[in-house]
């Protein structure tokens, strides 16, 4: 991490997509992946702004827009993190699995078999 800035957290000048829009995409896909996990404290907006050499509105815009959509939430003066109830697709990733295991176990399916059968889909996928 270089001052203070995430490695996840950078924009490619070179792009059609608005800054705004990059820093969203980076935090989700860093909060996805593992990178950030909850409560992971994101850079204060004008320490990012400066950093990326953008306006400090386009950084809170981002920080906005991921709080409205619950993936980050601002505690005040403790800063932006990223929040627990902000990873919907792992959600329902899990409560599909739990609505899969529930048919695989009724329909006596052996744990392994039904292990395989979703590793085959997600190859397939």
């Amino acid at each position: 991490m270089e001052q203070g800035i995430p490695r996840w957290l950078r924009l490619d000048e070179k792009s059609t997509v608005p800054p705004f829009e990059q820093i969203k995409q980076a935090v989700l896909g860093a909060a996805h992946a593992g990178k950030a996990p909850v409560g992971t404290r994101l850079p204060p907006v004008r320490g990012l702004a400066t950093h990326l050499g953008i306006a400090a509105n386009t950084v809170a815009r981002a920080y906005r827009e991921l709080e409205q959509a619950g993936v980050v939430e601002t505690r005040g003066r403790a800063g932006t993190v990223i929040a627990a109830g902000g990873d919907t697709a792992r959600e329902r990733v899990a409560d599909a699995a739990g609505a899969f295991a529930a048919v695989a176990h009724s329909a006596g399916v052996p744990e392994a078999e039904a292990v395989a059968m979703v590793r085959a889909a997600l190859r397939r996928g």
